[in-house]
């Protein structure tokens, strides 16, 4: 056995140890997408909130109709990432993004880009459920409605709550207060929301961290339907989830400055199953067999 052979074992076995089950991407990419296939193109993305950069040079391509995920330890910039995707950053005082993000080929930050459009087109769902405290209704045609999408409002809300499989759940309690739904419908619910703006992606930021086991589950398996008509990105903690929802994995980890500073930069991107089974480099390796945290 060569040295590279006995190297490569180690590396599944180490694998092995923490119990990931990875899925096989439906397209095995292990390289990034073409252009034509990518709904992000992203080149040298650096994010800021004041003088100090939170993410760095990130660049690639996220592919349309699959579940990039985005994995790294706390602080590394996941969610700042996640929010240049639909300038969600626009919203918070002193935050500014440089480099080049392109969404079917437009330039999001380009002067004549209109960054309300730009959430409408890029939907987000957020770590923990935020219902507004009107009916389940309501909170599902909120977004058509100010959006100017007043006919055939019943049918929209249903086509939301039925996307989001929720349908059958809450067909009865359409004009009761969304807090009485439980957590994890509540989550649905909020998928809803931004589905019945008709986005073209989906960006959810840890979506199931508060949510129980069966939830959790509900969650997963309303993203591999969602995918058919929907590009999805998703922020996670759980390695495990990633592992077992990803086609595509990003990894990303923090780098200490002269000064101290904690900037978050993008170690590797490839298929989920090479990222936890052969990954490319060490600091990936360690991070999925839990050597790191």
């Amino acid at each position: 056995m060569t040295t590279r052979s006995r190297r490569a074992g180690a590396r599944r076995a180490n694998v092995t140890k923490v119990d990931v089950q990875f899925r096989e991407p439906d397209q095995v990419t292990q390289h990034p997408p073409p252009p034509e296939e990518a709904v992000f193109d992203l080149g040298s993305v650096t994010a800021r909130y004041g003088r100090v950069p939170a993410l760095a040079d990130v660049s690639m391509r996220v592919t349309r109709n699959m579940i990039t995920a985005i994995i790294g330890p706390s602080g590394c910039g996941k969610s700042t990432l996640l929010r240049c995707l639909n300038r969600m950053n626009d919203l918070i005082p002193g935050a500014s993004v440089e480099g080049k993000i392109l969404y079917n080929g437009l330039d999001l930050y380009g002067p004549d880009v209109d960054s309300a459009e730009v959430r409408r087109r890029i939907g987000m769902v957020f770590q923990r459920p935020n219902p507004f405290p009107r009916s389940v209704y309501d909170n599902v045609a909120f977004g058509p409605r100010i959006n100017g999408m007043r006919s055939a409002l019943d049918d929209t809300v249903e086509a939301a709550l039925r996307r989001a499989a929720l349908w059958d759940e809450v067909k009865d309690k359409l004009r009761t207060n969304a807090y009485s739904l439980s957590g994890g419908q509540q989550q649905r619910l909020c998928i809803a929301r931004a589905l019945a703006v008709e986005p073209d992606v989906l960006l959810m930021d840890e979506p199931c961290s508060a949510l129980d086991p069966i939830a959790t589950t509900r969650i997963e398996d309303l993203m591999q339907d969602l995918k058919r008509t929907y590009s999805i990105v998703i922020v996670t903690h759980n390695m495990q989830q990633a592992a077992r929802v990803a086609d595509m994995t990003a990894f990303l980890t923090v780098e200490l400055g002269s000064d101290g500073e904690r900037t978050g930069v993008l170690v590797e991107y490839d298929a989920t199953s090479k990222i936890f089974t052969m990954p490319a480099d060490r600091r990936t390796e360690d991070y999925v067999t839990g050597r790191i945290g």
